[in-house]
């Protein structure tokens, strides 16, 4: 039998593998996927995670529960030498070995893409990872409990002044959740009051969402700036050392959480192997998802997601390429499994193309924008619609039951609002108080 090997379990690899368990004939194929990670992660629930309205474990999906036909191996791809077909893999523990495989698949996905700020790398957390938004979650709850105990001053200020950079739909989301969770904490801290809590957004462009009209976005910056959160605009970050931020328009103010959600970039394993890439780091591919290089088709590699730079045929694509998003991914991964059969099979692949129905984005409990053409629709409404479309888009009935009778949870008994910031080092409890021998 080929083996078809899948790096990266993200949406475009776990649905390569999903579909091609269904799709393949007994003997076949031999598929296996390796990702570090034991999950795929449902990204879009990340805000709502980070807000409380979505337990952790429910945002993810379990490769070994859903992916019973394909062999599952959580590790790290460091190397691909295509010339001779073979992958390194390297474990957390236990040394590398050689993969052979007959065909590749590079769904690796992308990273949080940082620039050399002072203070970024130090002080800030990205948006990619569920571990993230957990951290993200408990920071704010546990920032809480610090303030209310404190007097009026810069201290407390600082506890309750949240900063997100970056006014895409992953910034504008998690920024509007977290106001909506702050706003819902007021009841149970009595000294803290609404206008002691402070929500800063930096964007460096002169709007944000530019997936929207430029009407719905400007409804979004009057609801936020209703709400008590403030976006700058044309402004750019220049330093967040020791959690101090300055702007470029001179203003300076003390943070203890800054998001970041500035972009992303194609995952850097890619720098170690031998296929081709294009000049921004990403997998070259054609529009059927084959890996090509100048001299045309590279034979038994694939690539889709957001490590690859797939060509958007309707035209709508930045630079004449598919955006990174969870849209596509989902969808490529779909059509690549069915064009590595039809290859297999002896038929010819198809070209991706797919147009963008619309956006739509959670800007917190009740809380939404949706754009679809001419047609926005905000508020209530659109929020309906945000949680809609992403219970249906999540894979497999399991996780959609659990999210939506989370949600019905917290409509019944409202969010849970503890912090388990203490899971970080699970033992200093027990290190306190264990008993030692004597010198």
């Amino acid at each position: 039998m080929p083996k078809i090997l899948i790096v990266g379990g993200g949406y475009a690899g776990f649905y390569t593998a999903l579909k091609l368990e269904g799709s393949l004939r007994p003997g076949e194929a031999e598929v296996t996927i390796v990702d570090p990670l034991p999950y795929m992660t449902y990204q879009p629930f990340l805000p709502e995670v980070a807000a409380g309205s979505i337990e952790p474990r429910h945002a993810v999906v379990s490769h070994r529960r859903h992916l019973e036909k394909t062999t599952i191996i959580t590790a790290k791809v460091t190397a691909i030498s295509h010339a001779n077909k073979t992958a390194t893999i390297t474990p957390d523990i236990g040394d590398p070995w050689e993969f052979e495989y007959d065909i590749i698949v590079v769904t690796a996905g992308s990273v949080s893409r940082t620039f050399p700020i002072p203070g970024v790398a130090d002080q800030a957390i990205g948006l990619k990872t569920i571990e993230e938004a957990a951290a993200i979650r408990d920071r704010v709850l546990t920032n809480f409990d610090k303030a209310a105990l404190l007097p009026a001053g810069p201290e407390r200020d600082r506890l309750l002044t949240f900063t997100v950079v970056g006014g895409g739909f992953a910034g504008i989301e998690i920024f509007g959740e977290l106001r909506s969770l702050a706003s819902a904490l007021l009841r149970y801290y009595p000294t803290i009051t609404f206008d002691d809590t402070h929500f800063h957004l930096i964007e460096a462009m002169g709007r944000i969402m530019p997936e929207v009209s430029l009407k719905t976005s400007l409804w979004v910056i009057k609801n936020y700036a209703q709400r008590g959160a403030q976006i700058h605009l044309e402004t750019q970050l220049t330093s967040a050392v020791d959690g101090v931020i300055e702007l470029s328009t001179g203003e300076t103010f003390e943070t203890d959480l800054i998001v970041w959600t500035a972009g992303v970039m194609a995952s850097p394993m890619l720098r170690n192997t031998d296929l081709p890439i294009e000049e921004r780091g990403r997998l070259r591919v054609q529009p059927d998802l084959r890996v090509i290089n100048d001299d045309g088709v590279v034979a038994d590699a694939w690539g889709a997601g957001d490590v690859s730079a797939v060509p958007d045929l309707t035209g709508a694509g930045v630079g004449g390429y598919c955006v990174p998003n969870a849209q596509h991914a989902v969808r490529q991964g779909k059509l690549m499994s069915k064009n590595i059969i039809a290859t297999l099979r002896g038929d010819l692949p198809k070209d991706y193309f797919h147009k963008n129905l619309g956006a739509v984005a959670g800007l917190g409990l009740g809380e939404g924008a949706f754009q679809s053409g001419k047609i926005g629709i905000t508020g209530i409404p659109a929020w309906f619609m945000h949680r809609g479309y992403h219970v249906l888009a999540i894979p497999t009935w399991e996780r959609k039951i659990r999210v939506f009778s989370g949600w019905v949870d917290n409509f019944v008994l409202r969010r849970d609002v503890v912090s388990i910031e203490a899971r970080e080092t699970p033992r200093e409890a027990f290190e306190t108080f264990a008993s030692r021998p004597k010198a």
